[in-house]
């Protein structure tokens, strides 16, 4: 049986440009990686099929038309019957770890885990490209998931290039226990009227000598959906104080939200600071990790 974590996705920021005609957002994002995640395992079996357990596995759709895993794997098996491989099956167990709809990509880290997983289980022939165009299809995130690692993303997803190397800051990932629908925040965005520039590709720092220095690099740098997320959940603003009160060196939202993360500089000041938000705000998720490589 094959095991792979599907690691939370986080912007460290994000810019967004005015929609496009076609009904795509432009947009520029600096990806990393949590040291935590959701569990995804697979086995042979004669059909597609998907049991999903863990702390937030009640509400997931499990309806092979919306849930995303269920769409990678049948996109994934009609690529390869159209190249004249046969119809296989694959047993999908998923312990889903992470919030929905929370802005660390756990649908899009799922979908492209069962990706990877399946094209082993198969034993697939797939070029990068073609993966990551059935990643594409499925989310805008997809294709940065398969990349699994430090990148900056560009134009609607679909243009990956490899970012610099992050030091495995301590981390605390924080969400107010509010699912916030992605295409409603983009929504609220644009009826605000806002446009907002790009970071010019010149400016994409290839290394960082220190924490220090790429602390100062994400303080010029912004999430464009952060405001109309917090007009929409105000719930946000609380998370981000408290998370710069338990000492954060920087705090943001990540994605469309509603989960925020926080960078600390000891991994003792992370632990404690998210044991105390666990304490003091009930109903709220809160886990210390790491950024990773």
């Amino acid at each position: 049986m094959g095991a792979m974590n599907a690691l939370a996705k986080l912007n460290l920021f994000l810019h967004v440009q005015p929609v496009r005609d076609d009904g795509y957002h432009p947009l520029q994002s600096w990806v990393v990686f949590a040291g935590i995640g959701d569990a995804l395992h697979v086995e042979a079996q004669k059909e597609i099929g998907l049991t999903i357990t863990g702390p937030f596995a009640e509400g997931l759709m499990r309806d092979e038309g919306e849930n995303i895993i269920l769409r990678a794997a049948h996109a994934l098996q009609k690529w390869a019957v159209e190249r004249g491989g046969r119809p296989q099956g694959a047993a999908i167990a998923l312990t889903k770890n992470l919030p929905l709809a929370s802005g660390v990509g756990g649908g899009s880290a799922d979908a492209a885990a069962a990706l990877r997983e399946l094209v082993r289980l198969w034993d697939l022939r797939i070029e990068e490209d073609a993966l990551h165009q059935i990643g594409l299809a499925l989310g805008a995130d997809v294709p940065v998931c398969l990349h699994g690692a430090s990148a900056w993303m560009e134009g609607v997803g679909e243009k990956i290039s490899p970012g610099p190397a992050v030091p495995a800051l301590p981390l605390v990932l924080v969400n107010p226990g509010c699912a916030v629908a992605t295409r409603t925040i983009f929504q609220a965005f644009y009826a605000r009227g806002a446009s907002t520039p790009l970071l010019a590709p010149d400016r994409y720092p290839s290394a960082f000598s220190d924490s220090a220095a790429l602390i100062r690099f994400l303080k010029t740098t912004r999430n464009d959906l952060q405001d109309a997320a917090l007009a929409m959940v105000p719930e946000i603003g609380d998370v981000l104080e408290a998370l710069r009160s338990s000492g954060a060196m920087f705090a943001r939202m990540s994605g469309s939200g509603a989960t925020c993360f926080g960078l600390y500089g000891e991994a003792a000041e992370a632990e404690a600071a998210a044991q105390d938000l666990r304490a003091t705000h009930e109903g709220w998720w809160s886990q210390n990790t790491a950024l990773t490589s």
